[in-house]
């Protein structure tokens, strides 16, 4: 029970000891104020065509979806036909 006590104080300790270190490396430099560009200064040939994006990775979710939707029908009716084929076996 005394070494549990012990080994939870040094493990205690060295978390204690790194905090402040990790800490400082995940902290974010602050960004200064003249390095903010509002959008309607950016030209066209630099703006991402937002909707396109949107458009098709929803496009792209939806096939998955189908796809898995299928997928799951088909392998449900393999399973249906295989259970119909041991009950017709069993009787």
């Amino acid at each position: 029970m005394r070494f549990c006590r012990i080994l939870f104080l040094v493990a205690a300790v060295i978390a204690g000891a790194l905090a402040g270190p990790v800490a400082l490396a995940f902290a974010q430099p602050k960004p200064s104020p003249d390095e903010f560009v509002p959008m309607k200064d950016v030209p066209p040939e630099e703006q991402i065509p937002a909707i396109n994006l949107v458009a098709a990775a929803y496009g792209f979710v939806w096939i998955v979806v189908v796809g898995y939707v299928w997928s799951l029908g088909k392998r449900l009716q393999k399973a249906e036909a295989e259970i119909a084929a041991l009950e017709r076996k069993a009787r």
